[in-house]
C-alpha cells in the first residue's frame, strides 16, 4: 500500500501537460478576436514553458532552470500590469475589445 503512493509522476507527463498547455495558449491566440483573451492566452503560453523548465530542473538537479523561471515570472508579472493598463485604455477609447474592430490609427 505504501508504495502506491510513494511512486513519483514520470517526466514525460510533464512534459506532455506542458505541450497541451502551450498548444491551448497558441490555439486561443489565434482562434479568439478578444483582447482579455488573447492576453490569457499569452499567460498560458508562459506558464507551460515555466513547467517544462521546472521539469527539465529537476530531472537535471539543477537550480538554474528554477531560477530563469522566476525571472520570467517577473517579467510575465510586469507584463500582466502594463497589459491590462493598455488595454483598459484601449476599451475606454473604443468601447470595445474585439480585435477586429480596434484600429488605433483612426479616431
Amino acid at each position: 500500500m505504501n508504495s502506491l503512493f510513494s511512486q513519483e509522476v514520470p517526466i514525460a507527463w510533464y512534459l506532455l501537460l506542458s505541450a497541451i498547455l502551450f498548444s491551448l495558449g497558441v490555439l486561443g491566440f489565434l482562434i479568439k478576436r478578444n483582447l482579455i483573451t488573447i492576453f490569457m492566452s499569452i499567460e498560458l503560453m508562459l506558464n507551460a514553458v515555466n513547467l517544462s523548465f521546472v521539469t527539465f530542473a529537476h530531472q537535471w538537479h539543477a537550480v538554474k532552470g528554477q531560477i530563469f523561471v522566476f525571472f520570467v515570472m517577473m517579467v510575465a508579472a510586469a507584463e500582466a500590469a502594463v497589459g491590462l493598463a493598455i488595454i483598459i485604455a484601449v476599451f475606454r477609447a473604443r468601447a470595445t475589445l474585439a480585435v477586429d474592430r480596434i484600429d488605433l490609427m483612426k479616431l
